[in-house]
């Protein structure tokens, strides 16, 4: 019961994202650049929820996104499911409690993200190679994400805690 709860909540966070993705953040933007919420989101559930949850909420919102207002069907969803996996694997070797760890995760999936996303796009749609452009637009983007994650880190951190004591066993010390 409380993780199908959590599942809502997550679903409807990510309308919540949607919506201000689409309306405040069209206003609210940096050289025509705006921050992607979807990967700090989907980073998040990778991070504290884990189990492939990530994997598989990143490639169910990805196919949102890609349905809704995708160039090319399954590009936001496969980048968005490797986002969520890398925060499974992070989780694993990183300590998400430092704020300075968590924005170093969100600003190199940033990077990933839209390093794929370019490089799809370079592929399906014989898009010519704009280098100089591509960086300056990922440079604001990984910045701005990346503030967006100091500003909302405590949030972050309490609702990472809530959804981790949810999704994930508890493991108890071994003292011997």
């Amino acid at each position: 019961m409380k993780k199908t709860l959590s599942i809502i909540l997550i679903l409807i966070t990510f309308f919540v994202i949607y919506f201000l993705q689409i309306n405040l953040f069209s206003w609210f933007n940096i050289y025509g650049v705006s921050p992607n919420l979807f990967i700090i989101l989907v980073l998040i559930i990778g991070l504290f929820i884990g189990k492939k949850v990530g994997l598989a909420l990143g490639i169910v919102l990805g196919l949102y996104i890609d349905v809704v207002n995708g160039k090319i069907f399954g590009q936001v969803a496969l980048m968005l499911g490797i986002v969520g996996l890398l925060g499974e694997y992070l989780d694993k070797s990183f300590s998400k409690e430092s704020r300075i760890t968590l924005m170093l995760m969100v600003a190199s999936t940033t990077i990933i993200y839209e390093v794929g996303i370019y490089i799809i796009n370079i592929i399906k749609l014989n898009a010519s190679i704009e280098l100089a452009l591509f960086l300056k637009i990922l440079a604001i983007e990984t910045i701005y994400n990346t503030i967006i994650t100091i500003i909302m880190y405590p949030i972050i951190q309490r609702l990472g805690e809530k959804l981790e004591s949810t999704f994930k066993p508890q493991t108890r010390g071994m003292y011997f």
